[in-house]
This record gives C-alpha cells, structure tokens and sequence, in this order.
C-alpha cells in the first residue's frame, strides 16, 4: 500500500515537472518570437533611417551644386 501511494506521488510530481517543463519551453519559444520581430522592426527602421539621411545627404549636394 505504501509502494502504491509512493509510486502515485512520484508519478504525479513527475507529471508536474513535464508541465513546467513545457510551460518553459513555450515561454521562451514565445520570447524568441518577440526578439526576431524586434530585430526585423529594428532592422527596417535602420533602413528608413538610412534612405533619410541619404536623401538628406543629395538635397544638400544639389544646394551646394545650385550655388556655384
């Protein structure tokens, strides 16, 4: 009887564990997400950030152009 209530309990905090497991596997699963889309906004703000200043960069030129 002893036996049974210990194999019941070992099961059921070995059942837990898998749950916590899981439940942290999909945590950082959904971390990972997060940080792929942050690189990828982060990456096409860089982008527009660029074509800006390059576009900055020609008017200034063409001013500089116009003046001589």
């Amino acid at each position: 009887m002893r036996r049974l209530a210990s194999l019941i309990g070992v099961v059921a905090l070995a059942g837990c564990g898998a749950e916590v497991a899981t439940t942290a596997a999909t945590t950082a699963a959904m971390k990972k997400q997060e940080v792929d889309a942050a690189q990828q906004t982060k990456a096409m703000a860089q982008k527009k950030i660029d074509a800006a200043a390059q576009a900055i960069q020609q008017r200034a030129e063409q001013q500089s152009n116009a003046g001589k």
